[in-house]
C-alpha cells in the first residue's frame, strides 16, 4: 500500500469467525475503510480487489474462504 495509508491492523478469518454466531455465513473482511489504492488495486481497509468485493454478496462460503486466504496472504506479503 502507499505510504500515506493509515496504520493498518491485521485482518484474520479466525478472528472474524470468533465474532460470528455459530452457523452464520463467512463474514466479510470489510472494516468500513472503503478506499482503493491505485498502486496495488486493493482496498486500503479489507485488502480485497474490486472483483472480490463485487463478487462477495453472491459467493458461497467456500469462495469467501478463498478470498479470505488471498487477503491473509496479501497481508503477509506486505509484512503486516
Amino acid at each position: 500500500m502507499t505510504t500515506d495509508s493509515p496504520a493498518r491492523r491485521r485482518l484474520s478469518l479466525a478472528d472474524a469467525l470468533r465474532r460470528q454466531p455459530a452457523g452464520a455465513p463467512v463474514p466479510s473482511p470489510c472494516i468500513g475503510v472503503c478506499r482503493m489504492d491505485g498502486a496495488t488495486g486493493l482496498c486500503a481497509g479489507c485488502w480485497r480487489t474490486l472483483d472480490e468485493i463485487a463478487a462477495w454478496g453472491g459467493s458461497d462460503d467456500a469462495t469467501r474462504r478463498r478470498i479470505w486466504q488471498a487477503v491473509e496472504a496479501r497481508q503477509v506479503a506486505a509484512g503486516l
